[in-house]
């Protein structure tokens, strides 16, 4: 039985504990909206403890925290913004079937075909990422107004009317005393939930990478492109046995055979495929006439005639003990089953006399949207390399713990963002009215801020629906 099946019965239990759990308390909930809050004393001791005798502590965090909220805010629009000149300026909704903002729900990655980016990310996965997150995020909130004297009236736990699914939890302020406290407390308690966050994040990290280091072993390299040359457009003299004169990008794709061998000549050359053009398409990227990519090769290589190859420095040197014409037998693997390939190697054509199987790899700092994701968390993997764990548990422990590294921060930068019901929000409001020393330029520029942004994502989402079409 997969793992998937264990986890949707764990999530029927769950709905049917939370369910059982409403309905014995329901003198303790409150209607908010779509939500049911469960209104408790559960931490107060704590906040009081934490928040009167770290005084000196709190204080200097508190500068920390202000700090580290301005610097989310503008990374957080810098990507806003980043994300719409992508959507509106390519055709990325063609290559990434998700919403501009992705829902953070169970089984995502499956739902919009992001499993090449993204690990599974399963019910287990949210509920306790999101228990983690929450809870650090609203106690940090709760200690630092504590620390400055905001009252607090309850902490509790929010959970979605229709359908009982834990989404967080909450700490309710007295109101009146936050706005009586100066704008840096204020903003203090405000930004104190993602620093929360973020030290959840870092923690959190150094976990993984100590759990990675420990449970993983290398056992391949692994390629994602074959071997291919930029040639000019204008070289082309031949696609598929037909001679072709003046070639444009539209006569060779008419020439050309989908998902098959095409065999091209350019400037003297042979070549079987086409890789793609360039933008002002005056180039084309031809795949070379090499053994991995006429015997079809692909995920990752362990093996060279039962040599262990552990990286790419391990694949070199073993391709330097063979020569060009060599026969050998090529092990890879795409994480489920093993292949073996009897390849003739061919010669480099850079090189003159080197062993050669014409396999290629990207760049892996990423371009476009999942650029922007992956270049906020440093990777603890070697780049290329192909890891396997010492078992399935090791590697439930690893997706868990990256998932709880990667909300934490998504949830620090989401909630930077200046929109009404954030603590961005609240925070971009103080900022103006200190600014300006008046109430209604501040409650304008929310508002206004507020309302752009949320006409962003309505565009954006709509951009997102029509690239379907």
């Amino acid at each position: 039985m997969s793992f998937i099946v264990y986890d949707l019965v764990l999530l029927m239990i769950f709905l049917i504990f939370v369910t059982w759990f409403l309905y014995t308390n329901r003198k303790n909930l409150k209607k908010e909206g779509p939500f049911f809050l469960y209104k408790t004393t559960w931490g107060m001791k704590l906040i009081d403890h934490i928040g009167t005798k770290y005084e000196k502590t709190l204080k200097f965090f508190s500068y920390v925290s202000v700090t580290l909220g301005y610097i989310l805010m503008i990374g957080m629009l810098y990507l806003v913004f980043q994300i719409v000149y992508i959507y509106l300026t390519t055709s990325i909704s063609q290559i990434i079937r998700a919403p501009p903002i992705a829902p953070l729900l169970p089984y995502f990655p499956k739902l919009f075909g992001m499993e090449n980016f993204f690990p599974p990310f399963y019910f287990s996965y949210f509920i306790i990422a999101i228990i983690i997150v929450a809870t650090v995020h609203e106690f940090a909130h709760g200690i630092f107004m504590r620390r400055y004297g905001i009252k607090i009236k309850s902490t509790g736990f929010a959970f979605f009317k229709y359908c009982p699914v834990f989404l967080g939890a909450f700490v309710e302020q007295e109101e009146k005393g936050m706005i009586s406290k100066s704008r840096f407390k204020q903003k203090s308690a405000l930004g104190a939930g993602v620093l929360a966050n973020i030290i959840t994040t870092i923690l959190f990290y150094i976990l993984l990478f100590i759990f990675f280091s420990l449970t993983f072993a290398p056992v391949g390299v692994v390629f994602d492109d074959y071997s291919y040359s930029a040639v000019g457009i204008a070289s082309i003299s031949m696609i598929n046995g037909v001679a072709v004169v003046n070639p444009s990008m539209e006569r060779i794709v008419e020439l050309s055979k989908d998902n098959e061998f095409n065999e091209i000549e350019a400037g003297g050359r042979k070549y079987i495929g086409i890789a793609g053009f360039s933008r002002d398409k005056t180039e084309i990227g031809l795949y070379d006439d090499a053994p991995a990519i006429k015997s079809e090769m692909s995920g990752a290589i362990t093996h060279l005639n039962n040599n262990k190859i552990t990286s790419l420095e391990s694949l070199s040197a073993e391709l330097e003990q063979y020569s060009p014409g060599q026969e050998i037998i090529v092990k890879t693997t795409n994480g489920e089953e093993y292949q073996e390939h009897q390849i003739i190697l061919g010669e480099n054509p850079s090189e003159k006399g080197k062993a050669w199987l014409g396999i290629g790899f990207i760049d892996n700092s990423r371009e476009g949207i999942t650029g922007l994701f992956f270049s906020m968390v440093p990777s603890y993997e070697e780049p290329h390399v192909y890891y396997e764990a010492n078992n399935d548990v090791n590697l439930f422990i690893k997706d868990l713990l990256w998932w709880i590294v990667i909300i934490n921060l998504l949830v620090a930068f989401f909630n930077m963002l200046p929109v009404g019901f954030l603590d961005g929000g609240r925070f971009f409001y103080l900022t103006v009215l200190g600014i300006t020393k008046k109430k209604k330029i501040a409650e304008k520029s929310f508002a206004a801020i507020t309302y752009f942004l949320l006409f962003v994502l309505i565009v954006l989402m709509i951009k997102w629906v029509t690239g379907f079409f």
